[in-house]
C-alpha cells in the first residue's frame, strides 16, 4: 500500500497524443515536454528484436537502413499496427520524460480516434499498462482537440472541430461534454505524402522516399495555389535509367496530386453538417468550425473549407499541439475527464 502511494508521489501524470506521424507527451504541471516522430528502429536478431533508436533518430533512418535493421512506424491510420513496438516506444517516452527513473507508474490519458473498435481500445490500454502506466484513461481525439483549442465543451452549444492528423481526419460536433456526431476518415497527412510520391513516380518516372514526399507537402502544399507557382528541386532515382536525377516541381502539381485526399476531407465536413441536429447547426453559423492537427497547416485549407461550407473557419492557435494540450488539461480536472473518457 505504502509502495503504491510512494510510486504515485514519484510519478507525474502524463497525457499522450499517440499519433500516426508524431507522439507528443504532456506532463502535469510542466506542459508539453516531448514531441517526437512515431518511429522505432529495430535490429532483427535470431533470438530477439532489439530497439536501436526511437523518435527523431529513428526517423532519420527511414529508407536508409541495412537489411537487418528496420525503421517501423507502429501506428497506422491512428491505431496500433505493431503492438510490441508501440509498447517499446511508449516505455521509452515515459522513461525519457521521467529522467530515466524506473520506479515510475504514472496515470496516463491517451487520445484515440473516434471510430476506434473495442479491440483497438484494448490494444492501446494494454500497451500503456505494459509500458508502466498505473491507470489508463482514453479520450476521443476530437474531444481532446476541442478542449485544447479552448472551446466551451460543457456548454449547450455546438462546438464543431476538424482534426486533420497524420493517419486520420476527425470531424465532430460536441455539446454538453458529449460528442453529438463524429466521423473518422482514414485519410490525412500520410495519404497525402503517398499521393505525392505516386504522382512524381507516374509523371516524372522518378522514385522518391517518404521523407522527401513529406518535405514537398510541407514546402509546396497549397490547396488553392496561384500563379506564379512556388517551385522546388527534388532528387530521386530515375526509374528508366536507374541513376539519381534532379527535377523541379511546382505547387500546382502538388495541388493536383493531393486533390483526392483534400476532397475526401471536405466531403467529411459537409457530411457532418448535414447530420447535425438543426439547433446545433444554427450555432455553427455563428461560431464556425475550428481546424486543428498538422493538416490545419496545409496552406489555404481553411479558405477552401470556407468556400465549400459558407461558414467561418478558425485555425487553432497551436494546431499541432491541440490534442495533447486538451488531454493534458483533463489531468487537472478529473470530473471532466470522467465525463468524457471512453469506456
Amino acid at each position: 500500500m505504502f509502495l503504491g502511494f510512494l510510486l504515485g508521489r514519484l510519478s507525474s501524470d502524463l497525457a499522450i497524443d499517440l499519433g500516426t506521424a508524431n507522439t507528443l507527451v504532456y506532463v502535469k504541471g510542466k506542459g508539453i515536454v516531448l514531441r517526437e516522430p512515431s518511429v522505432v528502429a529495430v535490429r532483427k536478431d535470431a533470438k530477439a528484436n532489439k530497439v536501436l533508436a526511437v523518435g527523431k533518430e529513428a526517423k532519420m533512418m527511414v529508407g536508409k537502413t541495412p537489411g537487418n535493421i528496420v525503421a517501423i512506424r507502429p501506428m497506422k491510420d491512428g491505431v496500433i499496427a505493431d503492438f510490441e513496438v508501440t509498447e517499446a516506444m511508449l516505455r521509452y517516452f515515459i522513461r525519457e520524460v521521467h529522467n530515466r527513473r524506473t520506479l515510475v507508474r504514472p496515470r496516463i490519458v491517451i487520445s484515440v480516434p473516434s471510430g476506434i473498435t473495442q479491440v483497438e481500445k484494448r490494444a492501446v490500454r494494454e500497451s500503456a499498462e505494459s509500458a508502466g502506466a498505473r491507470e489508463v484513461y482514453l479520450i476521443e481525439e476530437p474531444m481532446a482537440a476541442a478542449i485544447g483549442a479552448g472551446l466551451p465543451i460543457t456548454e449547450p452549444t455546438a462546438n464543431m472541430i476538424v482534426d486533420v492528423g497524420g493517419g486520420t481526419t476527425e470531424v465532430a460536433v460536441i455539446s454538453l461534454a458529449g460528442i453529438v456526431y463524429s466521423k473518422s476518415v482514414r485519410v490525412a497527412g500520410d495519404k497525402m505524402d503517398n499521393a505525392i510520391l505516386q504522382y512524381i513516380k507516374r509523371k516524372y518516372n522518378l522514385l522518391i522516399g517518404e521523407h522527401s514526399a513529406e518535405n514537398i507537402k510541407i514546402k509546396l502544399g497549397n490547396v488553392l495555389p496561384r500563379s506564379p507557382f512556388e517551385e522546388m528541386e527534388i532528387k530521386g532515382r530515375d526509374l528508366v535509367s536507374g541513376v539519381p536525377k534532379t527535377i523541379t516541381i511546382d505547387a500546382s502539381g502538388v495541388c493536383s496530386a493531393i486533390a483526392e485526399q483534400v476532397g475526401t476531407i471536405v466531403e467529411a465536413v459537409k457530411s457532418a453538417l448535414e447530420q447535425t441536429p438543426p439547433e446545433l447547426a444554427a450555432d455553427t453559423v455563428d461560431k464556425g468550425i475550428v481546424l486543428t492537427g498538422g493538416g490545419a497547416l496545409l496552406r489555404n485549407l481553411d479558405k477552401l473549407l470556407r468556400e465549400k461550407t459558407g461558414l467561418p473557419i478558425i485555425v487553432a492557435d497551436d494546431p499541432l499541439s491541440s490534442v495533447v494540450l486538451g488531454s493534458g488539461k483533463t489531468l487537472d480536472n478529473l470530473d471532466v475527464l470522467k465525463q468524457i473518457m471512453v469506456p
